[in-house]
């Protein structure tokens, strides 16, 4: 069983449960997946930088990415109908729970001047999402293997009824906010 996994059915549930008085073990939220996005700039239409991209993407979540692709043309932001304007992965079970304790023991603490997350990310039911600057935070990621220095977002999708519940499951889970 994967540690953190076994860290929130030992630890976190029983303090959940005392916290917000649930009756059975079912009401207590949980993290259901998580879904890495990446948008491609119109700039990089380059299938040698889309493939490394998507490559960086495979080795940060162990999991081939989706492109996505544009269904009309918007000639304000030069995009044109079937051009790939991002990818992502959704990540559930065991992949989701390895990819997170990754996320928050490795690559947060390497954040430059980190002050911890805003809570303003939660969108009021309970999931969360931050973005993040670079892909080089990753310890997956070779730094001489980066063709261009891209972000991205993660959204942390959970069982919790309301921002509440899920604040205190994710800071439990170990995710730093500031206050």
């Amino acid at each position: 069983m994967q540690r953190l996994k076994s860290l929130y059915l030992k630890l976190i549930t029983p303090k959940l449960i005392e916290k917000f008085d649930y009756k059975t073990d079912n009401q207590v939220p949980k993290m259901k997946k998580i879904i890495i996005n990446r948008g491609i700039n119109n700039s990089i239409q380059n299938n040698k930088i889309i493939n490394s991209l998507s490559e960086e993407i495979n080795l940060i979540a162990c999991q081939k990415p989706i492109l996505t692709k544009a269904k009309k043309a918007i000639s304000s932001f030069k995009v044109k109908e079937n051009m790939t304007v991002g990818m992502y992965v959704t990540l559930r079970g065991n992949k989701m729970y390895s990819f997170f304790d990754r996320l928050v023991n490795l690559a947060f603490p390497r954040i430059r001047d980190f002050q911890g997350f805003n809570r303003s990310g939660f969108d009021g039911r309970g999931n969360y999402t931050l973005g993040l600057n670079e892909q080089l935070i990753f310890p997956e990621i070779d730094f001489d293997k980066i063709s261009k220095v891209e972000g991205m977002t993660i959204s942390i999708i959970t069982t919790a009824n309301n921002d509440d519940e899920a604040f205190f499951l994710l800071k439990e889970m170990g995710i730093p906010f500031n206050e």
